[in-house]
């Protein structure tokens, strides 16, 4: 009886585990297909779960396994595909690939 108790114990705890870890990060673009294109990039990388970039706020908000992944990982796939976040620039070639209404201001490098 104690282990049947235990083993719906366990599978309790883990049906209502936590998701992963979430964390919102700069990430610049302008319009629906930067969404698009922010959100793709993020959730290619292994151990993210959910992507979701507000255009208004710049904010990437993400949430991830951090045994698997990153927050850096997660911003070099996002500038990979040409948006800048605080900590890595896009490739000047991939960001001047971007379609017109993509093209961000860019901020200072530090």
């Amino acid at each position: 009886m104690m282990l049947v108790v235990a083993m719906l114990f366990i599978g309790m705890t883990s049906l209502f585990a936590k998701d992963g870890k979430t964390e919102e990060i700069k990430v610049y673009g302008n319009c629906g297909m930067c969404k698009t294109r922010i959100e793709k990039a993020a959730k290619s990388v292994e151990g993210v779960s959910k992507a979701t970039w507000d255009a208004t706020k710049k904010m990437l908000k993400v949430t991830y396994d951090d045994t698997k992944t990153t927050v850096l990982k997660i911003e070099e796939a996002v500038a990979k595909v040409g948006h800048d976040t605080d900590n890595v620039k896009a490739d000047s070639k991939t960001y001047d690939a971007l379609h017109g209404c993509c093209k961000y201001d860019r901020p200072e490098s530090k």
